[in-house]
Formats: C-alpha cells, sequence, structure tokens
C-alpha cells in the first residue's frame, strides 16, 4: 500500500483519447500480444478501470459528454452532423483563468479547425467537415509542408458556397491518402509532436491539453500493415458469427455484413467503398477479415508511438509528478465480432473502452478499479481532482473518492444510449432496413455485470456478463432473470427521471 501525497496547487490535465479503441486492445485488459509499450508503462502507474463505458457509442455524441460532462441529450450532438453548441460548456470554459487550455486533434463538434470553447490553443486534423470556407486544417499544410498534394475533392463533404446551390471545389487529403503515409507523417505522429512542443513551451504555467487522435479508425490500413500475422491472432466465439435471439437491429445489421462472405459484390456498395473498404479490404473471406482485424491493431501502435511522445514530454520537463493523465477511447469497434463492423452498437467490443488516470500523488502502481463507470463521470472527476468547484449542471459525479480509497463502484449503474436519428439522418448504413431501424433510440443499463438494452420498437436484450462475457446469449426471456430484468427497468426508469431523459421504453409485458 503506498502512501498518499499532498495534492499540487495547481495540477495539469493532459486528456489523451484515441477514436474507435476497443477495451480489449492493452495489456492491462488482458491482451497480451498487442505491442503498446508506452501505453503500458502509464497503465503500470495508473488507476485502470475494468469496466469503463461510453455514452454513446458513435463519435460526435460520445466527444460531446467527454468534453461537457452531459449525456448527449442535453449537449446536443445526439447524432453525428449536430455541433456543440455555444452555450454548452466544455472543461475549458468551466474551470479557472489560471489555466491555459489546448485542444489537438479531432474535434468533430463543428468548426473543426478554429479554437472554440475555452480552448485558446489549437491544432486541428479535419478537413471534410469544413464549411464556410473555414481555414484548412494545421494537419493539411503540415502535409502540404512535406511536399505531399492533396487527392481528393472535397465537394462531396458539404463545402458550400452561400452564393450558389453548388458545392464548392477543395482539395484535401483524402483517408486512404493518410493511411499510406509512413509513420512519421501519420495523423498521431504529427499531434505528438504537436503536443510536446506545447509542453515544452507551457511546462512553467498551469495547463489543460486534449489530445484526439483518429487512430485506430477505419480505414484498416497503415503503415504498420504485416505487424501482426492475421492467422495467429486470437479472435473470440463470436467472430463473424451472426447473433441469434438478438434484436432486429443487431440481426439485420451482422446479415448485412456478413452477405459479402456468402458471395455479394462489396465492389457495388457505396458504403462499404467510401466508408470501410477504401483501402481494398477484403471482407469476402475470413482470410480478408482476419487481415482488417491486425491492421486495426498493428494501428493502436501509431496510438502509442504517440502517448510516448507525450510522456516523454512531461518527464523531460519534470513536470510528470505534477500532472494528470488520462487515456481513453471516444468508442470502440466491432472488428467482426457478432458479424459487425464499426461501432453503433451496444455490445461490449463498440461501448466499453480502455480508461487508464494516472495521478501521481494518490497512486503510482497499476490498481485495477473494478465495478463500471462511465465517461460522464471525466469532467466532474477531473474538475475535482485539480480542486475546482463543480457546476450544478453536470449529470456526471466525481469519482475522487474512489482514487482515494474512500468509495468503489461496486454499485454504480452505467447507461449507455443510441439516441436514433431523429430529424437528422445518419449516413445511410448500407441499406433501407437498417436505415430505418437505426432511427430508434435504445436505452441500456449495465448493473452488476448485467446488461439490459432496451427499445420500444425492437427485442429487449439481456446478457449476463458474469457468465457471457462474448454476449452471446439473449437471457432476457429465462425465467431466472425475471426479477433482475424488473430491477434495472426500475432502474432505468429513475435513471431518465434524473436525467430529464425522455426517450421512450417498452412494455415489458408485451414481450
Amino acid at each position: 500500500m503506498h502512501s498518499q501525497k499532498k495534492s499540487p496547487e495547481k495540477p495539469n490535465i493532459v486528456f489523451i483519447f484515441s477514436d474507435q479503441q476497443r477495451y480489449d486492445s492493452m495489456k492491462c485488459y488482458g491482451n497480451n500480444w498487442i505491442q503498446t509499450p508506452h501505453l503500458n508503462a502509464l497503465a503500470d502507474e495508473s488507476f485502470v478501470f475494468e469496466n469503463a463505458y461510453v455514452t454513446q457509442p458513435v463519435c460526435a455524441p460520445a466527444r460531446a459528454s467527454i468534453m461537457t460532462g452531459l449525456y448527449p441529450p442535453k449537449a446536443g450532438p445526439v447524432v453525428n452532423r449536430i455541433p456543440l453548441p455555444k452555450d454548452k460548456k466544455t472543461i475549458a470554459e468551466m474551470i479557472t483563468q489560471d489555466y491555459k487550455c489546448a485542444y489537438f486533434g479531432k474535434w468533430h463538434l463543428g468548426e473543426d479547425t478554429l479554437p472554440q470553447h475555452g480552448f485558446t490553443e489549437w491544432r486541428s486534423v479535419e478537413d471534410n467537415k469544413i464549411e464556410d470556407n473555414l481555414p484548412f486544417s494545421s494537419y493539411h499544410n503540415y502535409l502540404l509542408s512535406r511536399g505531399y498534394k492533396p487527392d481528393q475533392n472535397s465537394k462531396f463533404f458539404g463545402l458550400k458556397d452561400k452564393t450558389s446551390k453548388d458545392y464548392a471545389s477543395r482539395d484535401i487529403f483524402s483517408v486512404e491518402f493518410r493511411a499510406s503515409l509512413p509513420v512519421e507523417d501519420q495523423m498521431a505522429s504529427f499531434l505528438g509532436r504537436e503536443a510536446s512542443e506545447f509542453i515544452d513551451n507551457n511546462k512553467d504555467e498551469p495547463f489543460v491539453l486534449y489530445v484526439s487522435t483518429f487512430e485506430p479508425h477505419s480505414p484498416y490500413s497503415g503503415p504498420l500493415n504485416g505487424l501482426y500475422d492475421p492467422e495467429k491472432l486470437p479472435v473470440g466465439p463470436s467472430f463473424l458469427k451472426k447473433p441469434e435471439g438478438v434484436s432486429e437491429f443487431n440481426r439485420v445489421r451482422s446479415e448485412y455484413f456478413m452477405q459479402y462472405l456468402e458471395g455479394g459484390d462489396i465492389s457495388t456498395d457505396p458504403y462499404m467503398q467510401k466508408y470501410l473498404a477504401v483501402c481494398d479490404e477484403d471482407f469476402s473471406t475470413e482470410k480478408g477479415w482476419k487481415e482488417a482485424r491486425a491492421n486495426y491493431f498493428a494501428n493502436i501502435t501509431l496510438v502509442d508511438n504517440m502517448v510516448g511522445d507525450i510522456i516523454s514530454s512531461l518527464e523531460r520537463n519534470n513536470i510528470s509528478e505534477n500532472t494528470i493523465v488520462v487515456f481513453t477511447s471516444e468508442h470502440g469497434e466491432m472488428m467482426g465480432d457478432h458479424g459487425l463492423l464499426e461501432k453503433r452498437a451496444l455490445y461490449e467490443e463498440a461501448s466499453r473502452v480502455p480508461l487508464l488516470f494516472k495521478v501521481p500523488w494518490l497512486n503510482n502502481h497499476q490498481k485495477m478499479i473494478d465495478g463500471s463507470i462511465s465517461h460522464i463521470d471525466l469532467v466532474p472527476t477531473l474538475m475535482d481532482l485539480i480542486g475546482e468547484d463543480l457546476p450544478d449542471h453536470l449529470q456526471g459525479k466525481s469519482r475522487k473518492g474512489v482514487f482515494e480509497g474512500t468509495e468503489d463502484l461496486h454499485d454504480n449503474n452505467v447507461v449507455v444510449q443510441w439516441n436514433g436519428t431523429g430529424e437528422i439522418p445518419d449516413r445511410n448504413l448500407g441499406s433501407d432496413s437498417i436505415n430505418s431501424l437505426n432511427a430508434s433510440p435504445w436505452r441500456s443499463i449495465i448493473s452488476e455485470r448485467l446488461k439490459l438494452n432496451l427499445c420500444a420498437t425492437d427485442k429487449p436484450e439481456l446478457f449476463d456478463l458474469n457468465l457471457d462475457k462474448f454476449e452471446q446469449e439473449n437471457v432476457f426471456s429465462k425465467d431466472e432473470y425475471r426479477d433482475s430484468v424488473s430491477k434495472l427497468f426500475e432502474s432505468i426508469v429513475q435513471w431518465q427521471k434524473d436525467a430529464e431523459d425522455s426517450a421512450d421504453l417498452p412494455n415489458l409485458e408485451d414481450n
């Protein structure tokens, strides 16, 4: 048992998050083959949260909660393509002006290339969401300085000339071009260097630094392709297996992806070609799926390199003992499990993520925290750890007591949402039936490793993660779980009251 030290007066915060990184992609979560030495070293000095969940397994809503401490309906972005409203405060707008606040990387919450929401130093990386003739991203300009030439016209990505109904023409770097770059020019490498330079320049004043990279988000390709032998990587029992007895949404999505193993022509599918197979990934064979999976995991080493650069800068400037370091991901990735790709699922692979908290004055060794925690608690916990007053409007709760050993998470219930699409359609997800089912909201509650997934227009799901960690059997209708279902339903109804959540729930007597 290590004794706790006195908290520094104004600790720094370095918050690092990847995009679409599953929980089982790190050694501290049981992955004994992945090459992530810097993340391993960070975990060896961190509180490691065993079961950490996003608020919603898709980009903008998850990010909104990470930044604001609000669930997506309160924050505003309930689906992608909705900016974070100007009146919704991020952590940078809630803490005192003693802190210099910087945001480097993927923002995805509107006007991506402009500093905003309390962050005064900004490095942007995303150009395909640019509207209103905003400047190109910092990463775009970096690639130009390296002599690369843009390969894609942005007219398909929403840049409009307000004097015309036509899309404007703008050349950007495509994601497949980025995947072809050498390691040193990958986005994570760029952000690692930029973040290190920021730390070098601001080591003498308190700061909050958020760093967010796209890797290992699709495309499932990169400069480290071949790092792993696809045939030797372990897969779980649900890999490329269509789920049975579950919601129609999960079944229809799995059938859609699995059709390519059964002779479907992926070359004629615009969704797959534009988003998930842009680097000629082959999803028509089990070998091809395994290769994409291996390359996905290889791209996590790019994230690890970035983490190493940032940690080295803290150590070089002798401020690592005065700095909270957080590592997590905005959501996970199915990568073939249950026959699914990408996210938009309540399965563990999409909704559960790694979460490390290094708080040097409270702990200097790996300490696994069991129970469940939600990203909704990140903002209040960080503010409490640096001694800031917590605003009343936050929907999360400070977990400082967990770090200090005065509280635990054994009885903590976690809610994961899917908010449908409402009036803002999600991208085309491949078929009319999927798009129709995707429009319905879901609410999932995890309590004592039981997970109840509810939708007013679809089949309920209950997974007993104590006995079935791969979520292969929906036990909702089993008599022995009847009392558990009632208890979980009551808990989610109470959560809805507390969170002012209005999503419809099913009548359990009809199921």
